[in-house]
C-alpha cells in the first residue's frame, strides 16, 4: 500500500519551489520484503529509504533477566546513493562517526515509541538503508522505522506472541533550517548545503518532543527563528504521523 502526503501554500524563493512550511511529497509503501517482520519503502521527494524491522528473541546483556525489551537501529548508505560513490564502510573496517550517530539518534527515537515490559525479553533491530540520498535521510529513517516497527509489533500480536501492542505512540521526523535568513520545513540537499542552520526535530503523535539537534552552520539563530522552526516541524510531523496512520491501517 503506497499513500502520499504533500503539503501546499504559496512560493517563496527556495531551490525546491517550495513555500516555506511545504514539505516534499512523501509516500511510504510496506511489506516491500518477503523476510522482514515488518518493512517499508520510505520516499521523501528523491530520498528514499528501505526500512526493515527484525525481531530477535536475544536481548543486550545489560537488560537480560528483567522481562523488558529492547529496540536498536543500524543505519547505511549504499554505494550507489549519492553522486559519488560511497564506499562500503565494512571494506574499511569499521564504521565512519556519521553513521554511529545517525543510527544512535534513530534507536533512540524509535524507543520512545514502545512499552518494553509490553513487548517482552526480546529485541526488534530496526536497518535503515539509503538507496538514494537528497538530505533528511536520518529523518527519513526515523519515520519509515516507525512504521517497520509498527508491523514487527503487529506481527508478534498476529502469532499470540503478546497479548497486546506494544507501540505506545507514533514517532516522525523532519529536518528544518535557515535558509535566507528564513525558516523553512524539509530541507532537500541544494537547500542543506547551503542554509544557516540546519536542525532535525523527532515529535510524537501526542504533540512532544523526542529531540531536537540544530546547529548554526554559517550563522547564529534567533529565538524567533527557533520557534519557526518548531512550527514548521511540527506541522510537518502532523502530516507525517497521518501518513502513517493511513498506511498502516490500510495495510
Amino acid at each position: 500500500m503506497t499513500l502520499t502526503a504533500n503539503s501546499n501554500g504559496s512560493e517563496i524563493d527556495r531551490p525546491s519551489g517550495r513555500n516555506e512550511s511545504q514539505i516534499r511529497p512523501t509516500s511510504i509503501e510496506i511489506h516491500v520484503t518477503k523476510h522482514a517482520d515488518g518493512s517499508c519503502l520510505i520516499k521523501c521527494g528523491d530520498t528514499h529509504v528501505l526500512c526493515t524491522a527484525s525481531i530477535d528473541e536475544q536481548v543486550p546483556r545489560f537488560i537480560k533477566g528483567s522481562g523488558a525489551g529492547w529496540v536498536t537501529a543500524e543505519y547505511g548508505m549504499l554505494p550507489g546513493a549519492t553522486g559519488t560513490r560511497t564506499r562500503r564502510e565494512a571494506t574499511q573496517g569499521k564504521q565512519g562517526g556519521r553513521t554511529v550517530e545517525i543510527q544512535r539518534l534513530i534507536g533512540r527515537s524509535l524507543r520512545a515509541a514502545v512499552d518494553f515490559k509490553m513487548l517482552g525479553e526480546r529485541q526488534i533491530i530496526i536497518d535503515c538503508d539509503v538507496l538514494q540520498a537528497d538530505g533528511g535521510t536520518r529523518c527519513a529513517s526515523i519515520t519509515g522505522g516507525y512504521v517497520a516497527l509498527h508491523l514487527a509489533c503487529q506481527k508478534l500480536v498476529d502469532k499470540g506472541m503478546i497479548k497486546e501492542l506494544p507501540v505506545t505512540r507514533q514517532i516522525a521526523a523532519v529536518s528544518c533550517g535557515i535558509y535566507g535568513d528564513v525558516a523553512i520545513a524539509d530541507l532537500d540537499y541544494a537547500e542543506d548545503s547551503n542554509a544557516e542552520v540546519d536542525a532535525n526535530f523527532v515529535i510524537s503523535s501526542g504533540g512532544h518532543i523526542i529531540e531536537i539537534q540544530g546547529t548554526a552552520e554559517k550563522a547564529p539563530f534567533t529565538r524567533d527563528q527557533l520557534n519557526h522552526m518548531l512550527d514548521h516541524a511540527f506541522d510537518a510531523c502532523r502530516q507525517l504521523h497521518e501518513l502513517q496512520a493511513q498506511v498502516l491501517s490500510n495495510g
